[in-house]
């Protein structure tokens, strides 16, 4: 609840109360205990607190009872006697509320681009390796280099393969990629998105303006993810929380401080973001959470053991609730005593000790002064939420969602123009100028044949012709021979005779004939050569 402009968060046994101040709300905070020792219901008190300021807020509901926020609470008398809040003005409420659901199931389905989430947050996804994150990026720098927009895993698909099919024409500007990583990030998206990524990756993208609203009364809109099913995989519901706090980063503009945040995020299952997490990844958290002050958003981790957020951004967490923990190893020993000297010691008790022996609902508490300094630890009691504890029915929730104005504009998908459709296009591009060359060279290849058949048929006629051609003059060298030697025969026989009318008819007749034979053998020998 707020009182007197602050965060009343928890009264002492002896009464002295506690407050978060609104302008250190964005120096960030931890909220670390137990199961059971009251983590949830300090988250609420703080949330429902921002939201009487008209700070919005977002929240993770991963086991589903954060949903009763948007009805007024109950069954909270003995604790609000025990801590006299009647006096301080506590007094059941309900608080403005939007449900969201990657999977559209149990709130406004909340998308985002494959291009926004980004390679190093998306290779975490998939659980590439090295090799594969660093093909990743180069395969967004050819999408951004060649106007591709990734907005769902079939455009990513379709990148991949295109990379896959065209290796060499992409080498000499990116660098060897090899078809084996690359068909192995494939099989990668294909096992997202039979986890629904076909869901969450796509248009209308989320607009993260959109939850910077407050509502009539003034307060601020309490946002909140359905995990339920998103925390069976971890890595999904940590890296799509990071996302959302590297958006606010990079669209909220730097405001320096200010008299209450713009925002408060707050991380539940906190060491699930940590797990298996590489160092480039956690770089980038310990840079977003260490710089995202000064857009003015508060990030306030929920977790069990305070070991499970590294050093580096358990530094940048100045605000400190922490519920009871066990140790029952000396492993467990070793967490609390990290813990109890996390804090700036009281010396009406040992941290250690009190850190043990906290009840359910009861912590011990450092937050930030107006200095910025962290306070003396106190042990205290939480107070109570206003707003209802557990679930809602499904009528109210489906109602809820309906009823929202932000339904309307996220609950169609948008199939825009992207990397899918352009290389689609670019391939059936190719695959016409692959037709119309492949029916070019058929042309040709006919032509050529034609060709071919018409020089043969040319030759063949030249054949013939000049076999009728000898034919025909052979004919005529017959004629011709015939004609001369029955010439030639008859000069030579009349020689003849003349020749040898002096023997007589003897001779005459002898005569003829050899002077006919000399005449048909002179001829003879003449058309021979």
């Amino acid at each position: 609840m707020v009182k007197d402009g602050k965060v009343f968060v928890a009264r002492t046994d002896s009464g002295d109360e506690i407050y978060l101040l609104p302008k250190m709300a964005n120096r960030h905070g931890l909220i670390a205990g137990a199961t059971g020792s009251g983590k949830t219901v300090t988250l609420k008190v703080l949330a429902e607190s921002f939201s009487d300021m008209g700070v919005p807020v977002f929240l993770a509901d991963v086991k589903g009872d954060l949903a009763g926020m948007i009805q007024e609470g109950s069954g909270m008398e003995e604790r609000i006697e025990r801590l006299s809040l009647r006096d301080a003005g506590f007094e059941y409420n309900k608080y403005p509320v939007t449900f969201w659901d990657l999977f559209g199931e149990k709130g406004i389905q909340l998308r985002t681009t494959v291009t926004e989430m980004g390679p190093i947050l998306l290779s975490r996804i998939l659980g590439l390796n090295e090799l594969q994150s660093d093909i990743l990026t180069i395969a967004f720098k050819i999408a951004d280099d060649n106007g591709l927009p990734l907005y769902d895993t079939k455009d990513l698909k379709a990148l991949l393969n295109e990379l896959s099919e065209n290796n060499k024409d992409y080498a000499a500007d990116y660098g060897k990629m090899s078809p084996v990583s690359i068909s192995a990030i494939l099989r990668s998206v294909v096992a997202l998105e039979t986890q629904g990524a076909e869901t969450f990756f796509g248009e209308p993208a989320l607009n993260l303006t959109d939850w910077l609203v407050t509502d009539t009364r003034g307060k601020g809109m309490i946002n909140i993810l359905d995990s339920e099913s998103l925390i069976n995989n971890g890595v999904l519901y940590s890296t799509f929380l990071l996302w959302m706090l590297s958006e606010l980063f990079e669209t909220l503009p730097e405001v320096g401080d200010m008299e209450k945040p713009k925002m408060v995020f707050f991380f539940d299952e906190a060491h699930l973001l940590f797990k298996d997490t590489s160092k480039a990844l956690l770089n980038k958290i310990e840079q977003v959470v260490k710089l995202i002050r000064s857009k003015g958003v508060g990030v306030y981790f929920v977790t069990q053991n305070p070991r499970d957020i590294p050093d580096g951004v358990l530094a940048q967490l100045g605000n400190k609730i922490q519920h009871a923990l066990h140790a029952y190893t000396p492993a467990d020993q070793k967490a609390v005593k990290a813990a109890a000297e996390s804090f700036r010691e009281n010396p009406e008790f040992k941290t250690f000790d009190a850190i043990m022996e906290l009840g359910t609902g009861e912590a011990v508490v450092s937050l930030l002064d107006e200095n910025g300094t962290p306070e003396i630890v106190k042990r205290a009691f939480v107070l109570p939420p206003m707003s209802k504890i557990g679930g809602i029915d499904d009528n109210l929730r489906d109602s809820t969602i309906k009823g929202s104005l932000l339904y309307s504009r996220y609950a169609n998908a948008i199939d825009s123009d992207s990397a899918y459709e352009i290389l689609k296009r670019k391939g059936a591009m190719l695959a016409e100028e692959a037709e119309r060359e492949k029916a070019r060279a058929e042309e040709e290849k006919a032509k050529a044949l034609e060709e071919k058949a018409r020089q043969k048929e040319l030759t063949a006629a030249e054949k013939i012709k000049e076999r009728e051609r000898q034919k025909a003059e052979n004919a005529k060298k017959r004629a011709a021979k015939s004609v001369a030697t029955t010439l030639s025969g008859t000069v030579g026989r009349e020689m003849g005779k003349a020749a040898g009318q002096g023997f007589g008819k003897f001779g005459k007749t002898l005569g003829g004939n050899l002077g006919a034979s000399l005449g048909r053998g002179l001829i003879g020998t003449l058309f021979k050569l």
